[in-house]
């Protein structure tokens, strides 16, 4: 049975899916378990919600991901893209959330440069007011808030990263440092898009490695190359839904069904059963994500 390790439900259902419909086509297509991810205070509430609904198929994963601004008494933070300030999240309801039974994960959190390193004109139909370093510190410290409530409450992590692996690693490092929590539950990195380099430093530190339908597409040999590199006991899959639909569904919303694609691929490169690989990587999501007793 397939394990999809990330999917934006709240995304899903924007994108015009209907959710009964979504999850029957999963769990037909041979998808037992899926996790839903957050990331705001709204999307937050809907993994909860989610998983509550399919409490034997969806588990939820709540945190604040980058480019959401986050309120604390003792730490105000509002990061502005544009001239849109983002909606402030409290530190209290996250926590609040992070103590539910439902909640195995915190996630989405992390970094992501890609704009800060590519500042762009403005013009009367695209007006860009993000300019390179505006908020990279402000996501660093919201990635280390993070990982410290996973400190805190013992829950692995569902990181992000683009435009900023060693930011990343940095944060990672001194994370498992302070780690003492079970060893192979630290987290995951998910949708992994980095060369070999990266995945060996986050195997390192602990870390499972997830690969989603980029890994189906035309031109990505050097990323296929870390998918055969990866140990069986550190892979996972996901969809990312409602994104990165693999072939030959591109261009179309992702959904969980789709992960069987992913798996399909990993075992061509991997010279094994798709099969195979859904065990193995269930496995591997069920160690990571499996709910506390």
């Amino acid at each position: 049975m397939l394990f999809d390790t990330h999917v934006h439900f709240d995304g899903v259902i924007a994108a015009g899916g209907i959710l009964d419909a979504i999850v029957a086509r999963a769990v037909q297509a041979g998808v037992s378990h899926m996790i839903a991810v957050g990331g705001s205070s709204s999307a937050n509430q809907t993994a909860v919600a989610i998983d509550r609904a399919y409490p034997d198929i969806i588990r939820a994963a709540v945190g604040y991901d980058r480019h959401v601004g986050v309120f604390d008494a003792k730490w105000p933070l509002v990061l502005r893209r544009g001239d849109q300030t983002a909606v402030a999240c409290p530190l209290d309801e996250l926590r609040g959330l992070l103590a539910l039974p439902e909640v195995v994960a915190i996630g989405e959190i992390g970094l992501d440069f890609h704009h800060e390193r590519h500042v762009g004109a403005s013009g009367a139909k695209w007006p860009l007011v993000l300019r390179c370093g505006e908020t990279a510190l402000a996501q660093i410290e919201l990635f280390q808030r993070m990982l410290l409530l996973a400190r805190d409450y013992q829950l692995p992590v569902i990181v992000h990263t683009r435009a900023a692996e060693t930011e990343t690693l940095d944060a990672l490092r001194a994370h498992a440092a302070a780690w003492r929590g079970t060893p192979d539950r630290i987290g995951v990195m998910h949708c992994f898009t980095g060369g070999e380099v990266f995945a060996r430093d986050l195997l390192a530190l602990g870390f499972m490695i997830s690969f989603s339908g980029i890994i189906t597409f035309k031109n990505v040999e050097s990323l296929r190359a870390v998918a055969v590199l990866v140990p069986e006991d550190r892979l996972l899959i996901e969809t990312d839904s409602p994104y990165l639909a693999p072939e030959p569904f591109r261009g179309q919303p992702n959904e969980p069904a789709h992960v069987r694609r992913v798996a399909e691929t990993l075992a061509t490169i991997r010279h094994t059963s798709w099969e195979t690989i859904a065990g193995i990587s269930a496995r591997n999501a069920e160690r990571l994500f499996g709910r506390s007793e």
